[in-house]
Order: C-alpha cells, then structure tokens, then sequence
C-alpha cells in the first residue's frame, strides 16, 4: 500500500510539474504575441535586422531552420524594409563562426558590406539581444527567427525596456525532431526567466558601443545647419565608415 501511496504522489507532482511549465512557457508566448509578424508586408520598417544565429548544417546537411531565416533577411532587405543586418551568433572557433557564414551568404543574395554588422559575441538569445542596445547602440529592431525562438527573444527584450518586434519565419515540419526542440524550447523559457527574474545574468561580453549608422544617410557636409545656440554642428561620418565590425575576442568559449 505504502508503494501504491508513493507511486501516486509521484505521479501527481509530476503533472503538477509539467502543468506549471506549460503555464509559463503559455505566460511567455501571451505576453509577446502582439509583437510578432508573419507577414513581411505588414512589419513596419526597420533601420536594423537583428539575424539571430544557428548552425548553418546539421550532421552534414543543411539546416532548415538556418535556411528560412536567411531568406526571410533577404526578402526584407529586397523589400526594403530593413536596411543595416546585426548578425549574431556563436564563435566556438575557426571552423563554427555564425556570424561569419551569416554574412557570406547575405554577401552572395547581394546584400551590400557595409550594410552587414557581426556580432560575435552573441553566444545565447540573451546576449544577442541585450548586446543589440547596450553594445551596437540599436533600441528599435526587428528580431529574424523562428516564432518559439521569438517568443523567449521578445520577452527578453522587454524585460530590458527595447522596443523591438519579430519577423516569426518558417518552420520546418520534421515530426519528432521538432517536438523535442520545442520541448528544448520549454526549458529554455524557464531558464531565461530564471535568469533575468533571479540571477539577473547579463551577457558574457560587453565593451564599449560601437552604434551602428544607416549608411543610407549620406547627407553632404554642406548641408548641415549652423549651429543653433550653443549647440555643437552635427557630424556626419562618411558612409564608408558608418558601419563597424568588431573583430572577434581572442579565444572565445561557448557556454552551454
């Protein structure tokens, strides 16, 4: 009987368990679902495109959820709704470099170089996000992944007070391979929760800003206004130069 009691009580916090995970990761999705779009057309336009980086290949072959993304960028760009890309990802070492392959494949769908910004330094969704405004100097952004990985990247952002929204792409529809990432994805909610409501985490790396400049304002120098009062002259930095990149931090190390 006492094994039958314990089975029983087992079992009970175990659905209490589940029922309140769900109640959160349902809490995560409510609260963000008014700042996500599904179609390109109706997103309003955005100075920066945040990139949000995933292994481009999966045990050899591509990876669906990196290909939709990449598409989703390009069509924006194409119907210029974003002008500057950040992209942002992981750097583990010479051989895995998200940013990097982000931005060669933008370079070949003929996104312009100096329209392309690489963060590498965004080893979870909470330091791409979180470095947008604190590191490139960006508090308005339209964030490009999939809809689970909205959610979590947009509840973030308004834990920080950004005024961000998201582009929710395509997602593939692979059976069990999906149901265990959105299970992943469950987790993931719990732990960002965790760690902005209580350990208040911040990203692994910041340093000093390095804004990032729309290289279509080419306003002449001639054109700028004297000074009003005791205002300075507004500079104007040559498009050339409008966009950064950092380079990567010597030796960087993904934690998981």
């Amino acid at each position: 009987m006492k094994l039958l009691n314990i089975i029983r009580i087992t079992a009970v916090l175990f659905i209490i368990f589940v029922a309140t995970l769900l109640l959160f990761d349902r809490w995560v999705s409510a609260q963000t679902a008014n700042q996500i779009y599904h179609d390109p057309a109706k997103l309003p336009d955005y100075n920066v495109g945040l990139v949000l980086g995933t292994s481009k290949y999966i045990a050899k072959t591509l990876n669906p959820y990196y290909t939709y993304r990449m598409s989703a960028a390009v069509d924006l760009y194409n119907k210029h709704k974003v002008d500057v890309f950040l992209v942002s990802g992981d750097n583990a070492h010479r051989s895995y470099n998200e940013p990097r392959t982000m931005k060669r494949d933008l370079l070949k769908a003929g996104v312009a170089k100096n329209e392309i910004v690489l963060d590498y330094a965004g080893f979870r969704t909470l330091d791409s996000v979180v470095r947008a405004k604190e590191v490139f100097d960006t508090n308005r952004f339209v964030i490009i992944t999939q809809q689970f990985h909205c959610e979590r990247a947009l509840f973030i952002a308004n834990h920080y007070n950004i005024n961000a929204s998201c582009l929710a792409v395509k997602e593939p529809r692979r059976g069990m391979a999906s149901f265990k990432i959105r299970v992943r994805e469950v987790f993931a909610r719990i732990k960002a929760m965790i760690d902005l409501f209580i350990l208040h985490v911040q990203p692994k790396f910041l340093g000093p800003k390095e804004p990032i400049i729309d290289p279509l304002i080419t306003a002449p120098v001639e054109h700028i206004l004297a000074p009003i009062t005791d205002q300075a002259p507004i500079k104007i930095i040559a498009p050339s130069a409008a966009i950064k990149t950092i380079s990567p931090p010597p030796a960087l190390k993904t934690e998981h």
